[in-house]
Parts: structure tokens; sequence; C-alpha cells
């Protein structure tokens, strides 16, 4: 099969099992994803992203103490009757939309065995078609689609895709890294090796992988057979690599972001995005914005 005659991307994959130990105690009993950014959670975002991207069919890798997330999801019949009955349709629709988002769907990932387990979970509802995976720390800025030239160079190339940011060279041990090479295309490199966090000297690159990806499907037998890496867990970035370095293959492709993207599992980052999204909304920017220059005028 060409890469042109593959089927189009319409289903995202969305890992949301991870503990949020960085955000204790706020996380003891609520999801992190969970965790609001101004007056959504953060992971309202992440699924608004997908559907705006045309991804309309979202699986969530979920663990335990995740059910805060479905139900967030879910209708709650009580709380709009209680709405309507108060003629409050501003809040009743944005009750609702979260609801009427998509069509997700909920898989256990069960043992903590990494984000490579958490994506080989998704094989029995992906199927045989490239999807997308969306991490629910990272929140990517409204004003800058980055899914979009992903999927369409997925559908150009057949291969797999990742999304790379540059990063001072003194934070590449934080991410994984791609050696690359350019392409013809403004922004988008042939990725020839990945490497998992590696100290800042064997770095190939200041250029990180951020998490969003769009797989081909050929990506699930080869996370069958990873042998479990870096923290003893099975690394998407180590199949990846496999599928970089198959010269049969269709290759792994990475699209430079540079963009606006927030780090929600990061609490300076996750302030940063309150911040700068409550600025960029009609209803809180200005006074948020003046606020803001008077407490910085007012720092020492």
């Amino acid at each position: 099969m060409s890469p042109k005659s593959k089927p189009t991307v319409t289903k995202a994959v969305i890992p949301v099992a991870g503990l949020g130990t960085r955000f204790l105690p706020a996380t003891k009993a609520i999801p992190k994803e969970m965790l609001p950014v101004v007056d959504k959670p953060a992971i309202q975002y992440v699924v608004e992203e997908a559907v705006h991207a045309g991804l309309g069919d979202i699986l969530m890798v979920t663990g335990r103490n995740k059910r805060p997330l479905e139900d967030h999801f879910d209708k709650v019949d009580g709380l709009e009757a209680a709405l309507t009955a108060k003629r409050d349709y501003k809040k009743l629709s944005a009750v609702q939309a979260a609801s009427e988002l998509a069509d997700i769907h909920y898989v256990r990932q069960g043992d903590p065995l990494g984000l490579g387990h958490a994506v080989l979970k998704s094989w029995q509802h992906v199927g045989e078609e490239p999807f997308a995976v969306l991490l629910g720390d990272d929140l990517i800025g409204e004003n800058d689609p980055l899914l979009p030239h992903m999927i369409e160079v997925q559908q150009k190339t057949g291969g797999c895709v990742v999304a790379l940011m540059e990063v001072p060279h003194e934070d590449v041990h934080l991410y994984g890294c791609a050696a690359i090479e350019e392409t013809e295309e403004d922004g988008v490199v042939r990725i020839t090796g990945l490497v998992e966090k590696p100290a800042t000297e064997d770095a190939p690159s200041n250029l990180a992988i951020i998490g969003r990806y769009v797989l081909a499907p050929e990506i699930f037998p080869v996370l069958a057979n990873t042998k479990p890496g870096r923290g003893n867990e099975i690394q998407l970035t180590d199949a990846l690599q496999t599928l970089a370095a198959d010269e049969l293959g269709n290759g792994v492709y990475g699209v430079v972001f540079k963009g606006d993207r927030y780090d929600t599992g990061d609490k300076l980052s996750y302030l940063k995005a309150i911040v700068t999204l409550a600025g960029g909304r009609e209803d809180l920017g200005a006074d948020i914005n003046e606020w803001l220059k008077e407490y910085v005028a007012g720092l020492d």
C-alpha cells in the first residue's frame, strides 16, 4: 500500500495513567490532568486540540484513581437540570461542551510500564490505522496548530512523525532527543536516531521530543517486541529508533515546532500557562494584564 492510499488519521490516544507526583499534595486525590488552567481542566485543552485537528475518536489510557476524568467528559444530569432551572445557560453550555466534544473511550493501562506500554494498550482500539498520540501534560497554544501539519506529513510519507522543539543544551537530559537530517520541506526533518534523556555531552542535538506524535500502525508490533529500557519501562523512543533504523520502512520524521507549548506537569510552566491563557481571553485579559503591570512594577 502506498503512503497516499493509507487511511486518514481519525483517532487519538491520550495516555493519562501517570501519578502526578510533582504536584503533591494537590494530586493526592485529584488526577493531575484535572488541575484547572483558568476555568477548564488541563485535559480538556488536549481533547479540544485533538478535535480541532479532526480527531473525533479518542482513547484515554488511564490508571487507578482516574475516575474524575471519565466523570468530567460525561453528562451530569443533576447539575444540568439545576443550571437550566436557574436559566444560567452560559454555564450550562460550558458544562455540556465537555461531554459533547468527542467520542471518548477508556482502557486501563494496569502495570505502569512506560509510555510505550501505554501506547501498546491502544492497539485493539486503533487497529491498522495511523493515529495521533497526545500527552496530557503538554498544552499547545491554540494559535499554533501543530497536529494538522504532523498529520499532513504522515500522510505524505506513510511513516511516523514526532513533534520536536529546540531546547537549551543544558536541558536536553530532560527529554528524548533526535539526530536528524534535513528534508526538502522547511521545518520537517528525517530522524536518524533517538536517545531518551541523554547526558548533555551525548545528546545528538538540542531538538527535543515534545508530547505530540502521529504514528503509523507499524509501531505496534515493534512496541510488542521492545524490551524495557530506561527506568525499566517500555520506551516509545526505543520503538521509534527501531523504525528509524529500518531502511526498508517508511521512516520517522520530525516537525520542528516554534509556537507556544506549556508543560502542565511542571509547576512553573503550569503557572505560565494559566497567566498566558487568561491574558488572552476577552473576559479576563484586560483586567489580569493591568494587574500584572502593577504587580511587576512593584517587584524589587
